[in-house]
């Protein structure tokens, strides 16, 4: 299975030794373990041996298959060797299940991060004078990604936020309405159901920065405590976004095998809002224990947050909680069954346990008060906003908000 624990990631083979120095250099998650290219390999001083296994793990982890990292880096063996046995050695000589066997011998999986990985050789470039990725690192590196999407760009920061980002165009089936997407209305069972409606417009700032938030978990850093034991006293949404834009992932239920695959491709994707200046949020609208420790940070590396009142889910419907019934919404939706086949493929696992009726979805906060610069609807369960849109954006916010600084600047220095 998946996991963003850099102990389960590493495993007990020969990068376990290296953990303190990958450490020291800033390599301290698994989503930035797992863009190293050569140039960043070969800085750490690596063995052969030490590239092979960190290949390895990195396929696996792209296929929830880190079970069996520790039986195929001991045989020795590069992963272009491991791709080339058969199925039944796979099977006889590591002990894979017939599944999961044919989820490693696919090498176009759909939890592949092809999109993470063309982001390697920009954060390799930046490390070589920079000590940490914690200091200023993740800086540069967000100033050369910043300039390449600026170059590629048809923003005109003269326009306000809203008007810029309806310019902006989406495919794949999705819906865009200035700055609210959904996913498609397909009628249902036969045209005989029809498909819940959904805001058209955004959501007011009002409605969202005051709500009352207790954080449930930490951002996942290696040799911590699974969960905070001292519960932190609540928050004001507000202090999320006060010094970065956020995006704020509303999760239906953390059990649920749909949201869990959201969240892990969301997560994946981290060095990538590093760079872009943006934080992460996962926000749960029920508290079960059990169900945070299972989702945090198997799934989700980032913060988890609990809105008892759930005023962001009711944000997402504009004002009105958004639900959807099991029969109508899932047996006679081919869009969620769909959605549910697209997250099966993942390797994830689920339960049941939870309210699983209430939709979700997500937001994009600008920072302070520039209020909400994207909002995403959960119209058929299992819907997630499409990852290209969602950085794009982001990467919108952070040219915006570099204009508005060199426009500061400028003012500055002719007063």
């Amino acid at each position: 299975m998946a996991s963003f624990s850099v102990e389960d990631f590493v495993g007990n083979g020969v990068l376990k030794d290296l953990l303190p120095t990958l450490l020291k250099e800033g390599w301290d998650d698994v989503p930035t373990l797992k863009i190293m290219n050569k140039e960043d390999t070969d800085a750490m001083n690596m063995t052969q041996q030490q590239k092979d296994a960190l290949e390895i793990r990195s396929y696996l982890h792209d296929r929830a298959l880190l079970q069996y990292g520790d039986k195929l880096e001991a045989s020795g063996k590069c992963l272009p060797e491991l791709l080339s046995i058969s199925t039944v050695d796979l099977s006889s000589q590591f002990g894979m299940k017939r599944g999961h066997v044919a989820r490693f011998v696919d090498r176009t999986s759909a939890c592949a991060d092809p999109l993470l990985k063309s982001y390697a050789p920009l954060t390799a470039r930046n490390r070589n004078s920079i000590v940490s990725r914690n200091n200023s690192n993740f800086k540069s590196y967000a100033s050369v990604n910043s300039r390449k999407m600026q170059a590629s760009s048809s923003m005109n920061h003269d326009k306000p936020l809203e008007q810029s980002l309806a310019d902006f165009k989406i495919k794949d089936d999705h819906i865009f309405k200035g700055i609210v997407a959904a996913g498609p209305a397909e009628p249902r069972a036969c045209g005989c159901v029809q498909p819940p409606p959904v805001v058209d417009s955004v959501a007011p700032y009002s409605a969202i920065e005051n709500i009352s938030v207790q954080k449930l978990t930490p951002e996942y850093k290696i040799g911590m405590e699974r969960l905070v034991k001292t519960k932190t006293p609540p928050m004001k949404a507000s202090e999320l976004w006060r010094d970065k834009p956020a995006v704020i992932l509303c999760i239906r239920r953390p059990g649920c095998i749909m949201c869990r695959a959201e969240a892990h491709q969301l997560y994946a994707k981290k060095p990538i809002f590093d760079a872009l200046g943006i934080r992460l949020f996962a926000v749960l609208h029920e508290h079960i224990e059990s169900e945070v420790k299972n989702f945090w940070p198997r799934y989700w590396g980032g913060v988890v947050l609990f809105d008892r009142s759930m005023k962001f889910f009711k944000a997402l419907g504009g004002g009105q909680l958004l639900k959807d019934s099991f029969i109508s919404g899932f047996i006679f939706n081919p869009r969620a069954i769909a959605n549910y086949k697209r997250a099966k493929a993942t390797g994830s696992e689920q339960n049941f346990k939870g309210e699983g009726e209430i939709k979700g979805g997500l937001f994009i906060i600008g920072r302070e008060k520039s209020g909400i610069a994207y909002q995403f609807i959960e119209r058929n369960f299992g819907d997630w906003a499409p990852l290209a849109e969602v950085i794009d954006i982001c990467s919108k916010l952070q040219n915006q908000q570099q204009s508005q600084e060199e426009s500061i600047k400028t003012s500055q220095q002719y007063e």
